[in-house]
């Protein structure tokens, strides 16, 4: 007995319908088996954060997270952290350069630390220059334009640099711009061998392009008690909650520590190839495994660096 075609051509389709109900839980199951969420990064656009906010994005990526990384102001990234618009920052330049933002949301935060050690801001110069200290900026003046170029204003960098020119009483125009147009005149003064004075910062690939040097400070503003400080560090802030919520995203972050010389590294690539910064990120993150590996370990208690704990615990009052 032959079978009804219509019944058949039913048969057919419920036996398609079932297939594809059944890829489609699949896939979904496996989409949520490899989606761990996601993460929000802020930052600031300077080099030395374009780079360690793109390593730590490449990073939880291939943990399975998607990250989505955010340019903003100095103080907009540490509100939308505080805010909760943010999961974190690794971007906080502590004590000196950010110190007044993070006491305007201390409750609104959790700090996780350092995640590099021996940074520095400053007045920078060329090293043909032949002066050594602030206190001769004033003698000449002239041959500098009266002016210091400085970078973005409201970060701490800026306003450190206008305490320092009440203290020594320079008569200096300090220039507002952008760390890109900062070194930007700078080139363009070395290229010339112009007199020229920027407010500058360590890590930097400036310092690996140039010969450059940092202008010293006879009235003590290198030290912690003064209007820039010694050796700084840069910290990694997130928002309150992220520990419960993510637990995993909270442990990368707080074991995530690189060195100086990591940092100048991708900002030396970036600078070579600036439309490739996460592709630079990638790069790093496959040459440096033993680093990555330990920030992505499970064990909570590993401590990738022991230089970390030299740091002291930033007193939050």
């Amino acid at each position: 007995m032959s079978k009804n075609p219509r019944w058949a051509d039913i048969s057919t389709v419920i036996v398609v319908i079932g297939l594809l109900v059944f890829m489609s839980s699949t896939l979904t199951w496996a989409t949520e088996k490899t989606y761990r969420g996601k993460v929000q990064l802020t930052y600031v656009e300077w080099s030395s954060e374009i780079a360690s906010t793109n390593v730590v994005k490449v990073v939880l990526e291939q943990l399975g997270y998607q990250v989505e990384i955010i340019p903003v102001t100095a103080a907009a990234m540490w509100q939308a952290v505080a805010s909760g618009e943010a999961d974190a920052l690794v971007a906080a330049w502590l004590y000196t350069a950010h110190a007044h933002y993070l006491r305007a949301v201390r409750h609104q935060v959790e700090y996780l630390g350092p995640n590099l050690e021996g940074t520095k801001i400053g007045l920078v110069v060329p090293r043909y220059v032949t002066i050594n200290s602030i206190e001769e900026l004033n003698a000449y003046a002239d041959k500098f334009g009266k002016k210091i170029i400085g970078i973005d204003p409201g970060v701490g960098l800026m306003s450190k640099t206008e305490e320092a020119i009440k203290a020594y009483h320079l008569n200096f125009k300090l220039m507002e711009s952008s760390g890109a147009t900062m070194t930007a005149m700078l080139e363009k003064a070395i290229t010339n061998q112009q007199w020229v004075v920027v407010t500058g910062w360590t890590p930097h690939w400036m310092f690996s392009r140039w010969q450059l040097k940092y202008l010293a400070d006879p009235k003590g503003i290198y030290d912690q008690k003064g209007i820039y400080s010694g050796e700084e560090h840069i910290g990694t802030i997130v928002r309150k909650g992220l520990k419960q919520d993510m637990p995993e995203v909270y442990r990368v972050l707080d074991k995530f520590y690189w060195e100086p010389e990591d940092m100048e590294q991708v900002m030396v690539w970036n600078e070579e190839n600036k439309l490739a910064p996460y592709a630079n990120a990638q790069r790093w993150v496959k040459e440096n495994p033993d680093k990555v590996n330990c920030w992505i370990s499970p064990d909570p208690n590993q401590d990738c660096s022991s230089l970390k704990k030299k740091t002291p615990v930033i007193h939050q009052h």
